[in-house]
């Protein structure tokens, strides 16, 4: 008797814990891979690490920055390459704009919302490309980056030397795998260009043409190749051939991925460390390591904020080409400058580990306080924690966060003068002040900064900080036994103790942030909406012009309105889904904070953000908030202006409006007055359609009949011998854009094509009225792509499309609509990915049924 009610409690606290067990198992993955770079590095000291940085060749570093920009120039082929693959074009400036600045923060962020793939699809969304083809264009980057790493590590295991094998196989087995993989790419060059399908990470993908495939292995491997040497020459010269590095170098690429840490963060280093220490002195290839941090990872992501930075001051030439850029850079704006701020939040936290300069620290002693600089020392490195969170703001455009941003990097420039800092902290911090000096326009969305919800990927983030930041405080200070009293020493040359506190104050503000953020009570609660809510709602609807807003009327949706009042969403919950009918309601430019805050009421509340039957044309902002798009079906819409019965092909139309009138069938529409003194009639022709259908009321994204409903519309009625035969309840709005139709119901003994009559006279009807388009309303399933490199989403909706008539006559219900004549819209369904689309179409379901009893009995 207690399983029904046991199962769904087990399983929502599944759904809770199961985000925090994946974060526990990365972080412990973490934490080994630092334990055993640790364990390698044992005999290297801190101060050899600087010496090994500082002594450095010039030529090294020029040559490091070098092969950088060749690496991201190659980078910048794989979308070209894409979007040839998937038949779109965009101009070059832009994808080029767009591809550096993707990997340049995916690459040093390189999680959820900031990795490469989230930012495409943000960036390329507005310019007409379809989800489906941003998710095709993600599968093929990724794909051609497996393909060329597997094929420049195959080359590189066959010609590494013999003599130096860095890799824990046999030097025969070095060349049986590169062989292997070798052979491997020139079988998939062969199967090429014939329509085969592969799966790339559980999504069908299909092969391009071997031109495509050659051109993309050949720039997939300028880049391994370069990035590589991007390491390689940070080494000592002589010291390892580049093809035996770069099978190294594949290996810690791989292996960093597949760990799911944010940017492989100890993982590639332990990888290197292990791979290159018994051939190469440990603490050479530990300063490499740093370097190669520093030039590949964080000097892309400067830049990419310096090109954002010009932008946004439009030092640009007056070309239509170059304002396309300009909003291109608009765009690119939040992502780029928040990953800018978490990696100045985590220099910010790992200096707090490290020692202050000595000969500035002599500087100050005497002329400075201790307590001032013990107090900016820990202070700043907190600081550093409130960056984190900081971040993520920026990436939501919250106002309160950009004004937070510029108060903490102010803070830090000046708490930086008694922290003894060097001057590449001080640079950074300074340049992340000038860009976002220069970025203030995009960052308006009034949301509190207090109310964010804590997500996974945050933070694992922070988690992946404090980490390494822990790791290198046992590095740094190795040498300096653990005793109780370092936490009470306060002494300008003790620096062990000064970074103890520090460390220890980022650990209680990191963890005291997240205790606040996942602990904080949920504030969202369902409620009908008020007589006055309803009717400022109703006032909004009718000065806009997509009639399906008219069914806010049926007050069975809560609404969310914007902060000025000008625009809302409707909203009802079944389970966790939280489900927005359609795009917001109102101006256009409300949309995006309203979308911004309906998402964040319902993660605080611990839901699931769905936003249903929502138009292409909107997808961008819902990828702002972290939402992706996926196909529902198509929208038939009439263009009313063209619309015409002359032609052979409106036969059948002609037809049946000519066969009606021979049956003596009138067509009218009642009006307010009208509807009141039909209701009788028009509940018994709605009753006996129902009873003769066997089926319930339908809620949410239809209407029902009530009453109170149908008085807020007109009604179309057809009349045969002076009795209501047919109606159809219509949905239009003031500003004769649209109208539509809702409810339709008929007696089971009118003529045949009656529905079909009563549709063609309410087109001629609103043609005659000056409105533009007439909708016929959504066609389910319909325009999914059949293709086997499709999406997983459309093979299953395509299936039941096809072969789902014993649930719900999909084609047929397309077929109908298409003798009208329509243009075709597609609408999607935006969500969350993995599996929430499947669930929340499923509560959807439900909830249009009105209940689990609704959907078995239709």
């Amino acid at each position: 008797m207690d399983r029904p009610v046991v199962r769904p409690a087990v399983s929502r606290w599944l759904t809770t814990v199961r985000p925090v067990i994946t974060v526990a198992v990365i972080a412990g993955v973490l934490v080994l891979a630092w334990m055993a770079a640790s364990r390698l590095t044992a005999e290297v000291s801190y101060d050899d690490l600087m010496t090994t940085v500082r002594e450095t060749p010039r030529w090294a570093l020029l040559s490091a920055l070098g092969l950088t920009l060749l690496s991201f120039a190659a980078l910048a082929v794989y979308d070209f390459g894409a979007l040839a693959y998937v038949g779109r074009k965009i101009p070059a400036p832009v994808v080029g704009l767009t591809s550096f600045c993707a990997y340049a923060v995916g690459n040093t962020a390189g999680f959820g919302p900031l990795t490469a793939g989230a930012i495409r699809y943000r960036f390329y969304t507005p310019y007409g490309v379809e989800t489906e083809d941003v998710a095709r264009i993600v599968a093929f980057v990724t794909g051609a980056f497996g393909v060329g790493l597997a094929g420049v590590t195959g080359f590189g295991l066959l010609v590494a030397s013999v003599d130096v094998s860095t890799l824990p196989i046999s030097s025969l087995g070095m060349k049986i795998v590169g062989g292997g993989l070798v052979i491997g790419l020139f079988t998939l060059w062969a199967v090429a260009g014939q329509g085969r399908v592969v799966t790339v990470f559980a999504r069908p993908f299909a092969l391009p043409s071997r031109g495509i495939l050659i051109r993309q292995f050949v720039a997939t491997a300028v880049d391994i190749i370069a990035s590589a040497a991007v390491l390689w020459v940070l080494l000592p010269a002589g010291s390892i051939d580049l093809p035996s590095f770069i099978a190294v170098y594949a290996v810690a690429i791989g292996l960093g991925v597949l760990s799911h840490v944010p940017a492989g963060l100890g993982v590639f280093e332990a990888v290197v460390i292990a791979s290159l220490g018994p051939h190469i002195d440990v603490r050479d290839v530990l300063g490499a390591l740093v370097l190669y941090r520093v030039i590949y990872h964080l000097l892309p992501l400067v830049l990419a904020a310096a090109f954002i930075a010009v932008l946004e001051l439009r030092r640009v030439a007056g070309s239509p080409m170059a304002m396309v850029a300009a909003q291109a850079g608009a765009r690119l704006a939040p992502p780029v400058l928040a990953g800018l701020t978490l990696v100045t939040g985590g220099v910010m936290i790992l200096s707090g580990a490290m020692p202050l300069d000595d000969a500035v620290v002599n500087l100050l002693d005497g002329k400075v306080p201790l307590p001032l600089v013990e107090g900016a020392h820990f202070l700043g490195s907190v600081l550093g924690v409130v960056l984190l969170a900081v971040a993520r703001g920026l990436l939501h455009r919250l106002d309160g966060a950009w004004w937070a941003a510029v108060g903490v990097v102010c803070l830090d420039l000046f708490l930086s003068l008694l922290r003894a800092l060097g001057p590449e902290e001080l640079v950074l911090s300074g340049f992340l002040l000038l860009v976002l000096l220069a970025s203030r326009k995009e960052f308006t969305r009034k949301a509190s900064l207090l109310h964010q919800t804590l997500t996974p990927q945050w933070l694992l983030a922070v988690v992946t900080l404090l980490v390494t930041t822990v790791t290198l405080l046992f590095f740094v200070y190795k040498d300096v036994e653990y005793a109780n009293q370092l936490w009470w020493q306060f002494e300008f040359s003790q620096h062990a103790p000064r970074s103890l506190r520090a460390v220890m104050g980022v650990v209680l503000a990191a963890c005291f942030g997240a205790a606040w953020m996942l602990m904080r009570p949920a504030r969202a609660t369902l409620l009908p909406p008020t007589p006055e809510e309803l009717d400022k709602a109703m006032a909004i609807v009718a000065t806009q012009p997509a009639p399906e807003a008219c069914l806010v009327a049926m007050r069975d949706k809560s609404l969310l309105f914007s902060e000025d009042g000008r625009a809302f969403i409707m909203y009802s919950r079944q389970g966790r889904s939280w489900v927005a009918l359609s795009d917001p309601v109102g101006p256009r430019d409300c949309w995006p904070d309203l979308i911004w805050r309906f998402v964040e009421m319902v993660l605080a509340a611990g839901g699931r953000p769905v936003f249903y039957q929502v138009t292409a044309e909107a997808l961008s902002y819902y990828a702002d908030a972290g939402l992706r798009g996926f196909k529902l079906g198509e929208e038939a819409r009439v263009r009313l202006p063209d619309f015409t019965l002359k032609g052979s092909k409106k036969n059948n139309l002609r037809n049946s409006l000519n066969r009606s009138e021979r049956e003596g069938i009138t067509f009218e529409v009642l009006t307010g007055d009208q509807v009141a003194a039909h209701m009788p009639e028009l509940a018994t022709v709605s009753r006996i359609w129902m009873k003769h259908h066997s089926v319930r009321e339908k809620r949410f994204s239809l209407g029902a009949f009530d009453p109170q409903y149908v008085l807020t519309q007109p009604v179309a009625v057809l009349r045969q011998n002076d009795r209501i035969i047919a109606f159809a309840s219509v949905i239009q709005t003031t500003c004769k854009d649209s109208a539509g139709i809702d409810l339709m119901r008929f007696l089971p003994d009118t003529p045949h094509g009656v529905m079909e009559v009563l549709i063609l006279r309410l087109i001629l009807h609103f043609q005659a009225e000056g409105f533009q388009w007439f909708t016929l309303g959504m066609a389910p399933l319909s325009g999914l792509s059949d293709s086997e490199a499709a999406p997983i989403w459309h093979s299953v909706g395509r299936t039941v499309f096809d072969h789902g008539e014993w649930f719900y006559n999909f084609s047929g219900l397309r077929a109908f609509k298409a003798k009208f004549f329509p243009e075709w819209r597609s609408r999607y369904l935006a969500v969350r990915g993995g599996i929430n689309p499947m669930i929340a179409l499923t509560d959807i379901t439900v909830l249009i049924s009105g209940g689990f009893k609704g959907v078995i009995s239709k």
